[in-house]
Order: structure tokens, then sequence, then C-alpha cells
């Protein structure tokens, strides 16, 4: 693929006032102290009470905006890339417009959903318009509420998530500058679709058709994903480096879906990552489903990880069973 030639200018982030620790979790899903640590790895995670998706995302945005040192009259489109929506009708990025006091702005805002791999869905897609001339600076948003949906009889996977927002400002750029998209791929496996979903909600499990509570919950076969992807990553990763004209030895950082531990390991043994090169945000963040890479690449630039002209690869698996990476010069 020809290089796409867009810049990071401005990142944010926004944490639900509430933490709860694995040792309360521990307690509300009846297991053994220490359980749930040791199972995902996950010490914290922060859980959203009052406010809604709109409102973190709005909160994101405006952190972003001070670090590009913008205003929102600079901005040209909201696109929200969350794998969880505040509801079915509006858009969420609507809805983030008005929470920003932005309704009659007339700024379009518009989703892109691939859960996990929302943000990298969307930047690769938009980075075509925005090269194109289309929009001269978009914000990325992700903005999820994972908890209200958690199933606790379903241990594993509900120890694992936590709720959380991320922003990210996006401007074109041009050949002369050194941040570019050098790479970027996905592949869906349909064949894995049942591995993590929400059966409810949509036409064919409405509210109208069942009344049961089960299908509207998040299901997840951890073993059987790991399974998939341990299989198919390798070679996906390769293709994708490939296209980019380096090694995984030129990557300076590597921010991955923050799925779960043994996800981790996966990536860390059988694709060659280097523990200095690896953003690990898992233990204090747990599972914030899209929001998970942009929240990996703040958290990079906050701890002095990440310095301009270096190259970044974010990587990750979503329901569909879907495979998602990028190679980006920061």
């Amino acid at each position: 693929m020809m290089s796409q030639y867009v810049k990071i200018i401005g990142v944010g982030k926004y944490m639900p006032r509430r933490v709860v620790t694995s040792e309360e979790l521990d307690q509300k899903l009846r297991v053994k102290p220490g359980w749930v640590e040791r199972k995902t790895d996950v010490r914290s995670r922060h859980y959203a009470e009052t406010e809604t998706a709109s409102e973190m995302g709005a909160y994101a945005i405006q952190e972003a905006l001070e670090a590009a040192q913008l205003s929102f009259e600079d901005i040209d489109c909201i696109v929200a890339v969350s794998g969880t929506a505040e509801q079915e009708i509006p858009c969420t990025a609507s809805l983030i417009q008005k929470a920003l006091g932005q309704e009659h702005s007339g700024v379009p805002a518009f989703d892109i959903n691939s859960t996990c791999l929302s943000f990298l869905v969307g930047l690769d897609m938009m980075s075509y318009v925005i090269e194109a001339g289309r929009y001269q600076r978009v914000v990325f948003v992700s903005s999820e509420i994972a908890s209200i949906g958690l199933n606790w009889e379903h241990k594993e996977s509900a120890a694992l998530f936590g709720d959380g927002a991320a922003a990210v400002i996006v401007e074109r750029g041009d050949q002369q500058a050194v941040s570019r998209i050098l790479s970027s791929k996905m592949e869906t496996y349909s064949a894995g679709a049942e591995f993590s979903q929400i059966r409810g909600g949509g036409t064919k499990l409405h509210p109208r058709i069942t009344q049961e509570l089960e299908p509207f919950l998040f299901e997840m076969n951890g073993k059987a994903i790991y399974k998939m992807a341990a299989k198919l990553l390798p070679d996906f990763v390769d293709t994708l480096l490939k296209e980019a004209n380096c090694t995984m030895a030129d990557i300076d950082v590597v921010i991955p879906h923050q799925g779960s531990a043994m996800a981790m390991r996966l990536i860390t043994k059988k694709l060659g990552i280097s523990e200095q090169q690896l953003m690990y945000i898992t233990p204090t963040h747990g599972n914030t489903i899209a929001a998970s890479l942009p929240m990996g690449l703040y958290e990079a630039l906050h701890q002095g990880r990440l310095k301009r002209g270096d190259r970044i690869l974010l990587l990750g698996t979503s329901a569909g069973l879907s495979l998602g990476g990028m190679v980006l010069v920061y």
C-alpha cells in the first residue's frame, strides 16, 4: 500500500471516577482471594456510574484539543470508534457532539464499529479521506462502557473488562513530513463469529421477541479466540511488516489491544516482541474494548516512551473474528 501522510497531533483520555479492585471482584464473583488478578492480570479497572459514554467521550476530546492546542472550531469531523453504543439510534458520535456543547455546529459526526478494532479500522479508512483533502482534521473517539453488559456467571470474561474513553486528533500531512501510515491490514474469519458476541438487541433477538436477559449480556470463549489467533497472527504480522518494509526489530513501541494476559503472552512469545517494545496497560485498565488502543497510545506518550518519528505497531483482534494491524510513524 502507499503511505498515507497523516499526523497524530493530540491525544486525550478519560477514566470513570469509580475504581474497582480485583479484591472487590473476588468477593462479587465468589472466588478465592487473588483469583481475579491471577486469571486476568488486572489489579484495577474503572466502572462508569454516573458518566454516560457520550460524556466520557467529550472529556477525552477536550483533553486531546488541549494537547493539540486547538479549539473545537479546528475540527472538521467527529468519528466515534467504539464497540459499544450509548443507544441504538442516533449514532454515538452525534451524542458526543451534543455533550461537547456543539449541537448547533454542523460538524459531521458518525460511527465506525469493528468492536475492539474500531479505532484502528476508523483511522485506516479515514486516513484516505483526510489525505484526499475532504477533511483537514478529524477526531477519533472511543468511549466504552463494558461493565453494564457483563455476565457475572461468566467469571473470567466479567473480571477482565473496564470502562473509559480515549480520543485522538489526526490532521492531514505532507510528503515532506515524517509522520505517516506505512501499512494497514485487516482480515476477518467468521468461523469465529460466535466466540465473542452479544446476541440480543438487534432484529434477530429484539426485546419484543425475547424477555430473557442473557442474550443481552456479553459472551466470550477466550480459549477459542486464543487458539484461532495463535494460528493466524504470525503470518498476518509478517505480511503487515513486509508491506511496511520493516521488521519487528524496527518497531519502537508495540501497542496491542489489551485483550487478556493470555493474549499478551501470545503476542510477546509468538511474534518476538521484547518487553521494552510492549505497551502493556492491562493491569491498571483491564480490557476497555476499542478504547484500549488509543489508551495505549496515550500512555506511551505520557510515560515518555514515544517521540515524533518513532515507529508504532498497533495490533489486535476483534469479534468477527477479525485481525487488525497498522504500522505508522508517529
